[in-house]
């Protein structure tokens, strides 16, 4: 994987826009139409969509391709689709469809990687791999080394977050760590950021799309839809051409040769890190109150008083324990818990004074 130059045919940033998903050659051209090609140089659709639970719409299949094909006879855009499995693999090269990606459920299974590295072998389209669904670096590293292995060398990666079981802001947490990881070893892996996907919504698009540009990212995919709310999947996170102008108008690229945009790529890098951590601290302790509400509703069903005095001797012997092994020291740990401990008590108290409805 040594030699990715692709990227250098295109004047950075890359940005790839068009719909989640091909729904008619109609929506396809008045796209395509619309999409201001001084900045969008790769037109997307998908064609064949994995959905989550079954009985959903799954994408219109091949017949998508001569759609796609349209596009790129009609206004001279290179095209993109994603592939699931060899077979549609083999039908985008059919197709001539002149940069394909692997979705983050395909990435996820090394079986899936495999047959689709083959179906490809020695092609000189551009081939992009999406992270996987989990935070799995080595997984996503080993899904490039098995395309590498089969003569493919136009490669690159998208990062389109990752998902949590609890819900977050984003419907795919960033965890922008481990994408930049991913740099730091495959240094010559152009890398592109998928907000649509890491937001979920059309709110954070810009905000996501500058931190991509922060570290240095290479380009971005976005969801791009003549009449986003009437979208056959993904409405909420797709965006009109023309708001898409507006977002890449807006954005600030940074350069690595700039003492100031070192600094500023370190800076954000760390400052991410303590944004996420602390999201995930605060979800971390509402979750806790209301286990913390559960008990307190099971206290007043037996009438067990809330302050039990033992059991809060427990709590602080074992989070001392467990702060020293983390280099905590014990007063912030005994301040930590005491704040804990009070709002807890309090919402236990709140259930316990709280009077019965009278139906």
């Amino acid at each position: 994987m040594e030699n990715n130059n692709w990227i250098n045919q295109f004047e950075k940033p890359l940005i790839i826009g068009g719909p989640c998903s091909a729904e008619s050659e109609k929506q396809m051209m008045t796209i395509a139409e619309e999409i201001d090609k001084d900045y969008v140089k790769v037109f997307r659709a998908g064609i064949w969509k994995p959905r989550t639970k079954p009985n959903c719409f799954e994408g219109v299949g091949a017949i998508g391709l001569n759609w796609l094909k349209k596009v790129k006879d009609e206004y001279g855009m290179m095209i993109a689709t994603e592939i699931a499995n060899a077979n549609h693999a083999k039908l985008a090269l059919e197709y001539d469809v002149d940069v394909l990606w692997i979705g983050a459920r395909s990435t996820v299974n090394p079986f899936t990687v495999q047959e689709i590295a083959e179906a490809l072998r020695d092609t000189d389209k551009i081939v992009l791999v999406k992270n996987p669904v989990n935070p799995d670096l080595d997984l996503w590293i080993g899904a490039l080394e098995r395309l590498s292995g089969q003569g493919i060398k136009n490669l690159g990666a998208i990062h389109r977050g990752f998902s949590t079981y609890k819900k977050t802001k984003y419907r795919n947490n960033p965890q922008w760590q481990i994408a930049l990881d991913f740099k730091n070893k495959l240094p010559n892996i152009p890398m592109i950021c998928d907000p649509s996907h890491i937001c979920g919504n059309r709110e954070g698009l810009f905000d996501v799309s500058q931190q991509a540009f922060n570290f240095e990212y290479d380009g971005l995919m976005i969801e791009t839809h003549c009449n986003p709310d009437e979208a056959w999947s993904d409405a909420a996170q797709q965006i009109t051409p023309a708001r898409l102008k507006e977002i890449l108008v807006d954005l600030e690229l940074r350069q690595s040769d700039d003492p100031d945009a070192i600094y500023k790529t370190g800076i954000d890098n760390l400052r991410h890190q303590i944004d996420e951590l602390d999201s995930s601290i605060l979800d971390t302790i509402a979750q806790r109150m209301k286990v913390a509400n559960a008990i307190g509703n099971l206290k007043k069903e037996h009438n067990v008083a809330v302050f039990q005095p033992e059991r809060w001797k427990q709590i602080q012997e074992n989070a001392v324990k467990a702060g020293a092994s983390l280099g905590l020291s014990e007063d912030f740990i005994d301040k930590l818990l005491q704040a804990l401990h009070q709002e807890s008590v309090a919402q236990q108290n709140n259930i316990m004074i709280k009077k019965e409805e009278k139906i």
